[in-house]
């Protein structure tokens, strides 16, 4: 994970709270996973709900890895030093790669 300088905000913040409310909803449904196997539920309900956390979970890096682009990418290459835009699109690269092979 690569550092900000200190006093920067990261891309997300404006949609921190956003992001908090989907992060507690999967830690829920996390729960409920559990409780579904507990309970002896059927397979194929619980891989139902293992496809809708998948998603959600999908969602929130989409969403930070736009953020990530839009902001710290965008910053650095505003910024005018090349080096740190390069490193900025290499993380958002190897994020994406990280991504699609998961």
């Amino acid at each position: 994970m690569s550092a900000e300088p200190v006093g920067s905000a990261h891309g997300y913040i404006r949609s921190r709270a956003d992001y908090l409310t989907r992060l507690r909803r999967i830690e829920g449904q996390a729960r409920g996973l559990q409780r579904m196997v507990e309970e002896d539920q059927y397979c194929i309900d619980i891989l139902t709900q293992v496809s809708a956390m998948t998603k959600a979970l999908q969602a929130v890096a989409l969403g930070l890895l736009a953020d990530h682009i839009g902001h710290c990418v965008v910053n650095a290459a505003a910024a005018g030093d090349s080096a740190e835009a390069q490193a900025k699109l290499t993380e958002a690269n190897e994020a994406i790669a990280r991504l699609v092979r998961s």
